[in-house]
């Protein structure tokens, strides 16, 4: 399959790094780039020995597309239910992915792009990386990457960030649960290739069940989950505050709030 909005190189070990690239738009979350993800969790990424996702340009993930996001303002409630599935279901497949998933994470990760490392079972970020829930300066809320951001760093240290949109750095992100390290610049491969290694001398089998074990334990993230998640952000995109929150962010404005 080709794709648009992702480059994908793969080794003959078996190791598939997949490079979100749309560097332009900061690597934001489209339409298009979400249906690549979700195909991808399916095909060349359930194959794979393990799968290694980054970022091209200056940032890791900077979120939700905003034009995507404004489409949503305007479209009636099928339409919005329908693109909060979208995001939903590719988040839902890349966390069922069987492969390991490690993240490599620089620059910035905002909004949807906090919950694409949340859904990776280890994550490696260069120092300088700057984090943030910043879904609430757009009067929305993280709602359907909330399953995960929960699963991963527990209700009590959620709460700390994920409602005032602080920017945060590397090693607090670290210590809330959202990257397992933060490294210099310099070292970030060398330690992706520490992650990767262990994974080349198993069972690739036995690694997808006990992965599937480790889910299956954690909190529940079912169909009833998601689908209350969808709802929460379609009830949130049709808030006068998330049509002022996007058209001052687009516009350069302060929103009326700030």
């Amino acid at each position: 399959m080709s794709y648009e909005t992702l480059d994908l190189e793969a080794d003959d070990r078996g190791v598939l790094t997949v490079t979100l690239n749309a560097p332009e738009r900061r690597n934001a979350l489209s339409a298009k780039m979400m249906d690549e993800l979700t195909a991808l969790s399916r095909a060349e990424g359930a194959k794979a020995r393990a799968v290694v996702l980054r970022g091209a340009g200056e940032v890791f993930c900077a979120g939700g597309d905003l034009t995507w996001m404004q489409a949503q303002i305007r479209a009636d409630r099928d339409g919005r239910r329908a693109e909060a599935r979208r995001l939903a279901g590719m988040l839902d497949a890349l966390n069922t992915m069987p492969s390991p998933l490690i993240g490599r994470v620089h620059g910035g990760a905002y909004g949807g792009g906090v919950g694409l490392a949340c859904i990776c079972d280890v994550v490696v970020a260069e120092e300088a990386t700057r984090f943030g829930f910043t879904e609430t300066r757009l009067g929305i809320i993280p709602a359907t990457i909330s399953p995960y951001v929960l699963a991963r760093m527990g209700e009590g240290r959620a709460r700390q960030v994920f409602m005032s949109a602080r920017i945060f750095g590397a090693e607090e992100a670290v210590r809330l649960g959202i990257a397992t390290r933060a490294v210099p610049e310099a070292d970030i491969d060398a330690a992706v290739e520490a992650e990767v290694a262990p994974y080349l001398k198993i069972a690739r089998g036995a690694a997808a069940r006990a992965k599937a074990l480790a889910r299956s334990l954690g909190p529940r993230i079912d169909e009833a989950v998601i689908e209350a998640t969808i709802d929460r952000l379609v009830e949130a995109w049709e808030s006068p505050e998330a049509e002022e929150g996007i058209a001052a962010f687009l516009e350069k404005r302060p929103a009326r709030w700030a």
